[in-house]
């Protein structure tokens, strides 16, 4: 799907909280996890959590898991917090979560704007489930409402709680701001009678639309197992589901990006101005897909995540 996998070595089954963290990095405080006993939506096949090692580059750690049985945030907790928080979900084609440079990394640069952040590992589309189109959102709802029902233990406003998704991550990102109150998982607990509405959503190089003429051709198969029917693509493109009551929206994406076109985020651009939905848009002319957060990439591309943290924290729904 893109140019980030250059090594693929198994590490297993790590702690996060303890093994997720490097010298120069803010490690992980705590892990929360999303379900109590086993989380609803079942597996249709048998697999294990892997995490594996992509990149032998010895600046720039890479990492990405897939297979998780147990959905879970990792906690990254700034020195002097300013009460807003948001939920990060890396991507990988509904397949992986690189949750490096589309989590850890920007989950530290957040910390340091006094923005909590809490990396999700969440079940994958193409690990075999029996509703692969709603377990991403399933656990995307439920962290939501996890860290509402946490506010006051975690020290942030439950009315300043954002989500931020990239690619992939960005259809379930995108999925949660426009559909937070369809009902896709059996209620557990008091967190459920929480709002599952983010307060704003960022959406980096996002698969979003289904649309043959500009999805990325591995979305649909990957959410249906099948080919899609035209109603099925109209109903789950995010796209049409903005309304007046989607949350203020953050848009990234390069303009030379072939694996997911820019017209998934120009798409939603227009919905969203469209609606009266407040909505921040930055399009850069190279960064091809999956640039996330590399300091290693001197390009005007790394900006971005410095203007999230100031749209964070000067947006008037967030403060």
């Amino acid at each position: 799907m893109d140019r980030r996998t250059l090594l693929l070595a198994p590490l297993g089954l790590l702690a996060p909280e303890t093994s997720f963290g490097r010298a120069d990095e803010t490690t992980a405080t705590e892990t929360i996890k999303l379900w109590q006993g086993e989380a609803p939506i079942s597996a249709i096949q048998t697999f294990s959590e892997v995490i594996e090692k992509v990149s032998t580059e010895p600046k720039l750690l890479s990492r990405r898991f897939k297979g998780v049985r147990e959905p879970r945030l990792l906690v990254f907790r700034p020195a002097r917090p300013t009460g807003a928080a948001t939920i990060i979900l890396p991507g990988g084609g509904f397949s992986y979560g690189y949750f490096d440079h589309e989590g850890i990394r920007l989950a530290n640069h957040l910390c340091e704007h006094g923005i909590t952040a809490f990396v999700l590992f969440y079940r994958l589309a193409n690990d075999g489930w029996s509703d692969r189109l709603n377990v991403g959102l399933a656990d995307a709802q439920r962290a939501v409402r996890i860290v509402r029902a946490s506010a006051g233990p975690l020290g942030i406003d439950p009315s300043r709680l954002g989500v931020v998704g990239f690619s992939a991550g960005g259809f379930v990102a995108a999925s949660l701001a426009t559909r937070c109150n369809d009902q896709v998982y059996p209620k557990q607990d008091a967190a459920d009678q929480l709002s599952a509405r983010p307060d704003f959503a960022g959406l980096v190089y996002p698969v979003q639309s289904l649309d043959p003429k500009v999805a990325w051709q591995g979305a649909a198969p990957s959410l249906f197992g099948r080919q899609a029917s035209a109603a099925e693509i109209r109903a789950f493109s995010p796209e049409n589901r903005i309304d007046k009551n989607t949350p203020p929206l953050f848009l990234v994406h390069a303009e030379d990006d072939m694996a997911v076109p820019i017209e998934n985020s120009i798409r939603l651009r227009n919905a969203a101005r469209a609606a009266g939905v407040a909505v921040e848009a930055h399009f850069f002319a190279k960064g091809e897909h999956g640039f996330g957060v590399d300091p290693e990439r001197h390009e005007p591309n790394q900006i971005w995540p410095l203007l999230f943290s100031n749209f964070i924290n000067s947006s008037p729904s967030t403060r």
